[in-house]
């Protein structure tokens, strides 16, 4: 099985491009799992309203506003991720300081085209 895939900030409503990445990484065999405000499922992928203590997480994509960011600092460098994307609209110099100190590696990037790309 490929890396573990955290989406945080998943919607439920298709037009939204955490939907669009849910659905993407799934087309591309990543295993997804999702954090957002409301449960529900897309393409398979159960969204969780709590901070779940997944394993072996390999990427988290962000698709929150920096000022939403904060809460979850703690909760993301906890899972020990091996890096975290920084979707447009996502960009957050505080937080790249903090993964930095955590030895966690961070891209600006849009996870659609990475994997548009097959650079993911």
């Amino acid at each position: 099985m490929n890396k573990k895939t955290l989406v945080i900030g998943a919607s439920l409503k298709a037009e939204r491009y955490s939907n669009k990445a849910i659905k993407r990484l799934v087309g591309a065999k990543q295993e997804t799992v999702a954090f957002g405000l409301r449960s529900g499922i897309v393409s398979g992928v159960n969204i969780d309203t709590d901070l779940v203590q997944y394993e072996d997480v390999d990427t988290v994509t962000l698709y929150l506003n920096p000022n939403r960011q904060v809460q979850y600092y703690d909760y993301i460098v906890g899972l020990h991720p091996k890096r975290v994307i920084f979707n447009p609209g996502t960009e957050n110099p505080e937080f790249y300081e903090i993964l930095n100190s955590n030895g966690i590696d961070y891209e600006i990037a849009c996870t659609l085209v990475l994997l548009a790309t097959n650079q993911y």
